[in-house]
């Protein structure tokens, strides 16, 4: 994995390896980014279930509607206050 922001230090995780028993290490820039992108992994998720997009429109009203989508899910999600 490469980063521009983060340099390319390695971070202690705080867990052992079961066959070796020796620490987990993984550099900075994974730790940060598992960290991060589990709200963008929900989302995907959860718009996949229900689908604006179909196979006969141009790319362009993909694109549309596929921001669109994201904005009525977002919006549904911060009103609910899940």
């Amino acid at each position: 994995m490469r980063s521009t922001i983060r340099d390319a230090t390695v971070v202690s995780t705080g867990r052992k390896d079961r066959k070796i028993n020796m620490e987990i290490k993984t550099p900075y820039a994974v730790i940060q980014y598992n960290k991060f992108m589990k709200g963008v992994d929900r989302l995907e998720q959860d718009l996949s279930y229900y689908s604006v997009v179909r196979k006969y429109v141009k790319w362009s009203i993909k694109v549309v509607l596929y921001l669109l989508n994201c904005a009525l899910f977002n919006a549904f999600f911060l009103c609910t206050g899940q």
